[in-house]
């Protein structure tokens, strides 16, 4: 039977973690992206190919693009919408003429992935990330001071919120704000004005004009990925519910059905993310995955765990909430019947060993990964009977 695709994130050249440390690791795919082109502008095959040199060189392959940004301006349909997909198109191209043919990206309105703490220590010793709600109100109301956010917000957390603001200090609160408003590592993070324009934005698009805009990028793109066989693979939201006032339209099987049938055709795919779509205490992550394995075509595999809240930290890769087991059984059936692999990576990992003294990007560290990845392969392994 055949395997998975084994695959790593690499930040590029400024990542802590090299490429001879992905091999060490036993993954032979990478997922990266040129985040030193800022949102919106072109991809050069110039760089692309510098790049995938690098990487070659190493022994390894450029297997993902991971992410190739949709700039705002796409996703609110604004006035130069138009400019920002010719530009977009333009990327996919000279992606393709380099051979690199899986694209991620995300349509979550102004942040990507949203987290209230880096580094919540676990029972052993390492340090994890972690999403409280109680957290995320405190910062939604005390430091964003969005207009009527307290409606949004439960009375347990509402309580919950003024015992914590009340013992946090200056510096407790700045580094809650750093978090929230944390960006993708090498490019830039937003600030409180921008998330606050931003949010008045969303409130008049909503979440049918978002899911619109989406579907019309998606009809926008179509011809160039058909013609050069790109798979576009659009990440979950995380986490699966609005947040901060923003809408959500990427969080649950009934989404993610409206996407795949908004633009019915092959090219139009999903990264399958385990952890985002674990996090909502009501997706049956395994259920999921079965109803919409045949365009998935990356995969993002880790586990959460969740409180009465809905808070939720990130546990070991086989310890969470998420039935793994079910899901790789899932995986593994469906990529008997692919001409190509399906590349999944281990996502996020804990802080941990040798790493704790080091300066890592959140959720990227190399151990953690590592362990995640060992994981992941016996478990694959041991379905497969090898």
């Amino acid at each position: 039977m055949k395997k998975l695709e084994q695959t790593w994130r690499w930040y590029g050249p400024n990542d802590p973690v090299s490429l001879d440390d992905i091999k060490q690791a036993g993954a032979t795919g990478i997922v990266t992206a040129l985040h030193h082109i800022a949102h919106g502008d072109v991809w050069p095959v110039e760089d692309i190919l510098e790049r995938k040199r690098i990487i070659e060189d190493s022994g390894l392959v450029w297997s993902v693009v991971e992410s190739l940004p949709v700039h705002e301006a796409i996703k609110t349909g604004s006035n130069d919408a138009r400019y920002y997909i010719e530009n977009y198109v333009m990327s996919l191209e000279n992606l393709a003429k380099c051979g690199i043919q899986i694209i991620t990206y995300n349509f979550m309105p102004v942040l990507d992935w949203t987290r209230t703490q880096l580094d919540l220590l676990m029972k052993d010793g390492s340090k994890a990330l972690y999403f409280d709600w109680i957290d995320l109100a405190v910062f939604d109301i005390h430091i964003l001071k969005r207009i009527d956010a307290v409606k949004d917000y439960t009375t347990v957390i509402l309580e919950g919120v003024e015992k914590k603001f009340s013992s946090y200090s200056q510096q407790d609160l700045d580094a809650l704000e750093q978090v929230v408003l944390m960006g993708i590592p090498g490019e830039n993070d937003i600030t409180l004005q921008d998330l606050n324009n931003s949010i008045a934005v969303y409130g008049q698009l909503g979440r049918t004009g978002l899911l619109d805009n989406l579907l019309h990028f998606l009809s926008s793109i179509s011809d160039v990925c058909e013609r050069e066989g790109i798979k576009m693979t659009i990440h979950p939201d995380d986490p699966p519910y609005p947040i901060l006032g923003l809408p959500r339209i990427v969080s649950n099987e009934s989404d993610l059905v409206a996407i795949l049938e908004g633009v019915n055709k092959p090219f139009n795919g999903i990264c399958f993310c385990t952890g985002s779509l674990g996090a909502s205490q009501s997706n049956d992550v395994a259920s999921i995955l079965d109803a919409v394995k045949e365009r998935v075509y990356f995969s993002h595999l880790r586990n959460v765990k969740k409180d009465t809240l809905g808070s939720f930290f990130e546990a070991d890769h086989l310890d969470g909430d998420v039935n793994m087991y079910a899901v790789m059984k899932i995986l593994i059936t469906e990529n008997q019947n692919r001409i190509r692999p399906i590349p999944f990576r281990p996502d996020h990992g804990h802080q941990m060993l040798d790493d704790l003294n080091k300066k890592t990007n959140p959720g990227y560290s190399a151990i953690g990964r590592l362990r995640g990845l060992a994981e992941l392969r016996g478990l694959e392994y041991g379905i497969l009977g090898q």
